[in-house]
């Protein structure tokens, strides 16, 4: 069955975590600013957001594996719930350092939800594994309303600092997600046969080189690469450099977090299909036409279009890296795995953020969608090296 237990459990606290992380991202820049020492440091505390969930990814992951999905997502809201009140008490303490760390805090509770789709495929089939991711990440919708309505709202509540209330919100969020999550029931994968526990005592090395695994791996990267490497660009080249507006430049960001989730109404369903190489290479084609219609000017519809074909771009990369890593491993693989193909995923993703602003300003906006280019021809020569209906 599709939307059982766990994946609903699952949807609930996707939407919080998304809405949470979201809200903290729309302030946190902000809030940034008025404590930090030099304005060049103001987006600092959600840089170390990024890094610090690239760096928990590997222990996320094992730690589950000892003591039980449950009680890693359980953790991880009770730290969430912790990260946002030291939020809220170095504004009111006015600490930069503790507010940075705050930041860092949150990436960790980060790197825990991005498990939520594995403990989704865990609890279906593997014929549904491609539709039970979606369906995760359409959890994410809510998050992406959520999150920018509790953050217009929240100053009104402590004006004697607004942006707590930001963070007293998130707060609120991520207990919610806590009183979710103690329904989830740690799923029980088909354990391997004899020969296969046999073969599974591979090294990760050898199991990461096969060609399945790699294609699945790189099509992470590639998709949250690009998309985080051309997303961190765009307020910055629209606003800053072209002069757009910030109500545009917001207007565009929505359209794309939009085109990142919506998709997932039919991605899965486009995998049983038609395949998930197939999907994949769409994907491609999409980033590649993101590539295409940003070189053609910077009006407002330019940016528009490219940043809806890369939220669309992503989505078929990223769910479809994800339903092909799930199909290449062995159930007593699965945690090593998914440690590895994380840490690849968001770590690419954490340099990509430092360097999207960095590219841009330094080389303009046609370099940073030039660039983007060369990761795309490393996905297509890994998804050639697989089935056609692999």
């Amino acid at each position: 069955m599709l939307l059982n237990r766990n994946t609903a459990v699952l949807i609930i606290a996707q939407c919080m975590y998304v809405g949470g992380t979201v809200l903290m991202v729309t302030v946190g820049g902000i809030a940034g600013s008025t404590l930090s020492p030099t304005p060049v440091l103001a987006t600092l505390p959600m840089s170390l957001m990024v890094v610090g969930t690239a760096l928990a990814t590997v222990p996320a992951s094992l730690g589950m594996q000892r003591f039980g999905r449950r009680a890693g997502f359980a953790t991880s809201a009770v730290l969430g719930i912790a990260a946002c009140q030291l939020a809220a008490y170095a504004l009111n303490a006015e600490s930069f350092v503790l507010f940075c760390l705050a930041g860092a805090l949150i990436g960790v509770t980060v790197a825990f939800s991005q498990q939520f789709r594995f403990a989704a495929a865990e609890s279906v089939p593997l014929n549904l594994v491609s539709k039970a991711v979606s369906l995760i990440l359409l959890g994410s919708i809510g998050g992406a309303f959520l999150g920018p309505e509790l953050a217009a709202r929240s100053p009104d509540w402590t004006p004697e600092q607004p942006f707590q209330g930001a963070y007293f919100a998130a707060t609120v969020t991520y207990a919610l997600a806590f009183l979710a999550l103690m329904a989830f029931r740690n799923p029980q994968p088909v354990a391997d046969g004899d020969a296969e526990v046999e073969e599974s005592r591979r090294s990760l090395l050898s199991i990461v080189l096969l060609p399945v695994v790699t294609a699945a791996i790189l099509g992470g990267m590639v998709g949250q690469g690009v998309m985080t490497f051309i997303m961190t660009a765009t307020p910055v080249s629209m606003h800053v450099v072209d002069g757009h507006s910030l109500a545009d430049t917001a207007e565009i960001i929505r359209a794309h977090v939009l085109a990142m989730y919506l998709p997932s109404l039919f991605s899965g369903v486009l995998i049983g299909w038609i395949g998930v190489r197939q999907v994949m290479f769409l994907g491609v084609v999409a980033l590649a036409a993101t590539v295409g219609l940003g070189m053609l000017g910077h009006e407002f519809m330019h940016y528009w279009g490219a940043l809806v074909l890369l939220g669309i771009g992503w989505n078929f990369l990223f769910v479809g890296g994800t339903t092909l890593l799930v199909s290449a491993y062995r159930a007593s693989e699965r945690f090593r795995v998914q440690a590895i193909n994380d840490f690849s995923v968001f770590g690419i993703s954490a340099l990509a953020s430092l360097m999207g602003g960095a590219v841009l300003l330094q080389f303009g906006w046609e370099t940073v969608l030039v660039a983007s280019t060369i990761p795309l021809l490393l996905i297509v020569a890994a998804l050639l090296r697989i089935p056609a209906r692999g």
